[in-house]
């Protein structure tokens, strides 16, 4: 707020910082790091920073002037010489020694231009000097016009431009813009019209606000020449005379005067602080105002500054907390990432890491969308070639698995060549519980009272989330051809990434929300004074206010308590799976997950498969909805399958439903599915944490034994064998035992060795 409301920027925020931990020069540092006369105007500013700060909805403003002159009274001399660039040929001539003037002088002096202050009177600093001596004493005027005179600029004293030229010597100001490449006019409230530059009714010489340019070419104005009175306002003109000194330097550069400027001078900040909480304060007082704060004074000040920062997204988003910034640093992070051309990109991870679930869009009062931009900067990576293969294989093969035939399926009801509706419960659902899909297409079937289809599959999610539109979109169509053959029916949905997924990419297909259906149905298991209960939203559902009204609604009638999540509906947070985050950092999803289960001290009922088994992963009760509705209340943790299990569950689903209701022919298994093993449950376990699959190691040693590429360690009898099948190579550690292969250890990774010429 302040450093956006102060027409030079100076770091107020920072300043309070380091006086409150009683570093004075390091808050001088902050000071001189923008401001080029911090003497001067710690103690003549406007002030127009303290009228922006946010602790006068809270007690008085932080007195952020009075903090600039006991920083400067305190910090002591600087300890480095201000940076100067190498001497340039060009030269500028600055037509008055007023602060505007100087700040030009000093800006242009520092870029190593060749500068010439005409001063008319005997000394430098204009209107200062009108100043009373109590407030401005001479000398702080003095030490600070020596920051611009110490850079080499030259002063030309008694040096009046008027009509006739400089005191009647030479022509009007064109000669001294033939003399010099370019001029800056700072000589203070001006009616003269001898000056060939164009003027507005009152006489005033016409400036462009934005470049501070004047009609005649390389000539600029600003600081008293823009004003009819004296106003008095030391920091505006030094702002006018910073903004200036940009035009001059890119007028004698030739570049554009007006590209990439914005925000220059004072502006409204967008920037929210929540300040709920924060107990009112009064300002400190001083033992002696004409002397400022003494030093304790000062700290006590400026730790009444409550450091305003918009960080209503970080606070609930682990994934924005864990890298400890801000969205816009994130931001710019992000795109010089993807400008890289050579060099390591190490914001891969982080753009890699984003759920992409939209909390920080809901909790923000700008409704700035990370995940947009991680979307957006991962779809950039994949068309740069530059996206790792690691972050989003695993689900991109599991999204390949589901759409395969050993899973996928479009079948109108037993008996009937049309179909009504269809259900389609989503990838996950039928991994985690297959038992569920069955039941509640039987339900489905009796209670619709219409011809009810089925289609099993997956919506295209992870690629979605993987930046990967080609594959997303070859979903899609896939799904779309499955549809039409079946008639376009409408679409009954369990899942709700398919159902954020069809509604936003297919929004001519008709979909209806599983949790509706059941609203209106009479419910089995209902449960008078059952448990109270918290419910997880999913992050899909979180513009879905129908569905989360519904969802609820069930959950009251099976007689159940609700106590709601303090993130909940359209905050609620994600549980991990979403963006594939789980793959692509699993410290910060294990985090995720943590922090989501421990917000209330109730179990959870969710709808979301990959939710419920996140969550009872960890040792939280939690319950598929699916589970409340057909009686299967048992609390007792239960975890969910793992990820060689959920490929089982779902072949077998398709396979189980396909003779029972169907009484279709199967299709025969491939062959490395007739490989027996024996996995220990701890072997399961690390498989299942390295995103090892059975049917991975089953391929292995399949074309292991066929080929006979494997090695034999004589020690311990074991055989090691590896295959590539796509981007990941797998080794597998096994031993014959009969019939079946013991598996002793399996691993995987992402890399191949090349074969360099001879």
């Amino acid at each position: 707020m302040c450093q956006a409301a102060c027409p030079i920027h100076v770091d107020a925020r920072g300043i309070a910082r380091e006086m409150a931990k009683g570093d004075s020069a390091a808050a001088l540092a902050l000071l001189r790091k923008t401001l080029p006369f911090p003497g001067i105007i710690s103690r003549i500013c406007d002030s127009p920073c303290q009228r922006a700060c946010k602790r006068n909805e809270i007690g008085d403003t932080i007195a952020i002037n009075a903090l600039e002159r006991a920083c400067v009274n305190y910090g002591g001399e600087p300890t480095d010489k201000p940076r100067v660039l190498p001497k340039k040929s060009k030269r500028v001539a600055i037509v008055g020694g007023g602060i505007s003037g100087l700040t030009v002088a000093y800006d242009l002096g520092r870029k190593g231009y060749g500068v010439v202050i005409f001063e008319a009177s005997d000394k430098l600093g204009g209107n200062l000097w009108q100043i009373s001596r109590d407030e401005l004493p001479a000398e702080i005027i003095r030490a600070d016009i020596a920051n611009v005179t110490n850079l080499g600029v030259e002063v030309r004293y008694n040096s009046l431009v008027n009509r006739l030229g400089l005191n009647g010597s030479s022509p009007k100001l064109a000669a001294l813009r033939n003399e010099f490449d370019a001029i800056y006019l700072a000589f203070g409230a001006h009616t003269d019209d001898s000056f060939e530059v164009e003027r507005d009714a009152n006489g005033k010489i016409k400036v462009d606000p934005v470049t501070f340019a004047t009609s005649m070419d390389g000539v600029f104005a600003g600081g008293g020449v823009l004003w009819s009175v004296d106003l008095r306002s030391s920091i505006q003109s030094i702002s006018e005379g910073r903004r200036a000194g940009i035009s001059l330097d890119r007028y004698l550069q030739r570049v554009s005067l007006t590209a990439s400027r914005v925000n220059e001078g004072a502006y409204t900040t967008r920037l929210f602080t929540n300040t709920q909480g924060i107990a009112s304060s009064s300002m400190i007082e001083m033992d002696d105002p004409v002397d400022g704060y003494e030093r304790d004074e000062a700290i006590a000040e400026a730790q009444r500054c409550i450091q305003c920062e918009c960080m209503e997204c970080v606070k609930d988003c682990e994934y924005l907390r864990a890298y400890e910034r801000y969205p816009r640093k994130y931001i710019r992070e992000i795109y010089n990432n993807l400008a890289i051309v050579k060099g390591t990109r190490y914001a891969n991870q982080f753009i890699n890491s984003c759920s992409l679930c939209g909390q920080c869009a809901a909790v923000c009062p700008e409704h700035l969308d990370m995940g947009e931009v991680n979307q957006n900067a991962r779809r950039e990576m994949v068309k740069q070639n530059r996206m790792p293969v690691s972050a989003h294989d695993f689900a991109l093969r599991d999204m390949e698995f589901s759409n395969s035939d050993k899973f996928a399926i479009a079948r109108h009801q037993p008996g009937t060549t049309t179909s009504e509706y269809i259900f389609f419960p989503g990838c996950q659902l039928a991994a985690s519980s297959p038992a569920n899909v069955e039941r509640v297409y039987a339900d489905l079937r009796a209670r619709l009272n219409a011809n009810v289809g089925l289609m099993l599959g997956c919506c295209g999610a992870p690629a979605e989330w993987a930046g990967r539109d080609d594959l997303f979109q070859a979903s899609l169509a896939q799904w779309n051809e499955q549809h039409a053959a079946l008639g376009k029916p409408k679409v009954v949905l369990a899942c709700s990434s398919c159902y954020r997924t069809f509604k936003k990419y297919l929004p001519d297909v008709e979909i209806i929300s599983l949790w509706n259906l059941f609203e209106a149905w009479q419910l089995p298991n209902v449960q008078p004074n059952a448990r109270t209960i918290a419910i997880h939203d999913s992050c899909s559902t979180r513009h879905e206010s129908q569905m989360q009204d519904s969802v609820r609604n069930i959950v009251n009638r099976l007689g159940y308590k609700i106590e709601e999540l303090a993130l909940s509906r359209d905050k609620t947070a994600c549980c991990s799976y979403g963006g594939v985050m789980w793959l692509a950092n699993r410290d910060l999803a294990e985090k995720v997950v943590q922090r989501r289960i421990a917000e209330s001290e109730f179990a959870y009922v969710t709808y979301c498969a990959m939710c419920r088994d996140f969550f009872a992963a960890r040792g939280k009760p939690t319950r598929h909805l699916l589970d409340l509705i057909y009686g299967d209340d048992n609390w007792t943790t239960q975890r969910g399958p793992d990820f060689s299990q959920r490929h089982e569950n779902r072949a077998r689903l398709k396979r189980k439903m396909l003779k029972e209701i169907w009484s279709e022919p199967l299709d025969d298994p491939a062959e490395y599915e007739s490989i027996q093993l024996k996995i220990s449950d701890a072997m399961r376990e690390r498989l299942d944490h390295r995103l090892i699959l059975v049917e991975d190691i089953q391929r292995v040693i399949a074309h292991a034994e066929k080929t006979g590429r494997k090695f034999l360690n004589r020690d311990t009898g074991h055989w090691l064998a590896s295959l590539k099948p796509n981007a990941v190579t797998y080794w597998v550690e096994y031993s014959a035992q009969g019939e079946a292969f013991e598996i002793h250890n399996a691993y995987s990774h992402r890399m191949y060795v090349e074969e360099q010429p001879q």
